[in-house]
């Protein structure tokens, strides 16, 4: 300090400023780097910003592009769908007008004693039918399942009957009918079941389903969707007797799968198929001696397999008084199931009581006697002999 009192004071004063403006231009150097790093900051933010956008606008333009894919699609499946429901209008009328000249001309009438309803097409006028066939067949080549199936949800209810009759007749072809099922159809007939309120539909659905019914993996596939139920469901609200017999005929083919005999009765199947006697309309008791017959035969089947213990299922849910009733009816188609029945049921001797005192041995001995079938009349015979329980009962009544 002594020595800066030799030093001039404006040196001091330079030297001063000089340290200060070095102190400044540090602090300036610094502000600079800070700012300089917010500014890279800034365009490292922006570029990404850039980016983003780029990549948005990408997005956008992809998305536009979809949408506007999506909107000529839509247009195209429009245009379809309205010539298909013309299609399907032409069709079904056809076919309608087909179905009224057979009854005016007598020769269509359809016998109720078939096996499947799938066997109804071949009793029609031959050219009709191939005209119809060859009209359905092109529309399926045409247009393709999917879209007739589509249609079966359709919010015009017309739009719904003709589609479900055209899958009907295309059910009827053995063909047609795994890839109905493999299609979703089979789930669209059981909904339109479920959830329909007109009877047109659940008849020709049925209808359907009877068709459907006629392949074993259906059956199952039938039973395992609730079927049943539906079927059921249907027969107790059905006023008209062509839809009690669609639902007795799914039900019927139903009946002969050995495999779903203790889950068809459980849902109620046999009380269905009771149920519906209140009709009284032949071609609906037809529907329902055949799958009584069918029942009867699969549990004949397993009781002699070793597979079935106990009495019939169908005396259980009070069938028998039905069947003895109208064991000599004067239809021959519900009269013929009901002979059947009776043999099948009389070849399991835990029956044989029941029978006896529900009155079905004499019918029995009827039908060993005078039935018009001999291979019927040969089977009562024998199944008569078989039974320790019937043998002794004829002797006790001194039946020869």
């Amino acid at each position: 300090m002594e020595n800066n009192e030799n030093f001039p004071s404006s040196l001091v004063s330079a030297i001063q400023e000089v340290a200060d403006l070095k102190e400044m231009l540090q602090k300036e150097a610094l502000s600079r780097k800070v700012a300089e790093e917010e500014v890279n900051n800034l365009k490292n933010q922006v570029a990404q910003w850039k980016k983003s956008e780029a990549s948005k606008n990408s997005e956008i333009l992809k998305l536009r592009k979809m949408l506007e894919e999506e909107v000529s699609q839509k247009e195209k499946l429009e245009r379809d769908i309205e010539i298909l429901q013309s299609q399907l209008l032409q069709l079904s009328s056809h076919a309608d007008e087909t179905r009224r000249q057979l009854d005016r001309g007598g020769s269509g009438k359809v016998p109720g004693d078939l096996e499947s309803l799938m066997s109804q097409v071949k009793h029609q006028k031959q050219a009709p039918e191939n005209r119809e066939k060859a009209s359905i067949a092109k529309l399926f080549e045409q247009v393709g399942l999917h879209k007739i199936l589509s249609l079966l949800e359709a919010e015009d209810a017309d739009v719904r009957i003709h589609a479900v009759k055209v899958v009907a007749n295309l059910a009827a072809e053995e063909a047609n009918q795994n890839k109905i099922v493999e299609a979703g159809g089979l789930t669209s007939l059981l909904m339109l079941l479920r959830s329909s309120e007109d009877e047109t539909i659940h008849r020709v659905a049925a209808g359907a389903i009877a068709n459907l019914a006629m392949n074993e993996t259906n059956q199952e596939l039938i039973m395992a969707q609730g079927g049943i139920s539906l079927l059921s469901m249907t027969a107790t609200n059905a006023e008209d007797p062509q839809t009690l017999r669609m639902v007795a005929g799914a039900i019927a083919n139903l009946c002969g799968n050995d495999k779903l005999q203790t889950k068809l009765r459980g849902e109620g199947g046999i009380t269905a198929l009771l149920g519906m006697v209140r009709c009284r309309h032949p071609d609906v008791l037809a529907q329902v001696a055949r799958g009584i017959a069918n029942f009867a035969k699969c549990e004949s089947r397993a009781s002699s397999q070793g597979t079935k213990m106990g009495r019939s299922l169908l005396i259980d849910d009070g069938a028998l008084p039905w069947i003895v009733q109208n064991a000599n009816n004067e239809a021959s188609t519900i009269r013929r199931h009901i002979e059947l029945a009776l043999c099948h049921l009389a070849q399991n001797e835990v029956n044989s009581k029941d029978m006896i005192s529900g009155g079905a041995l004499w019918e029995l001995v009827r039908i060993s006697r005078d039935c018009s079938r001999e291979d019927i009349r040969s089977l009562a015979h024998r199944t008569l002999l078989s039974s320790s329980t019937f043998v002794a009962e004829m002797r006790r009544l001194r039946i020869n």
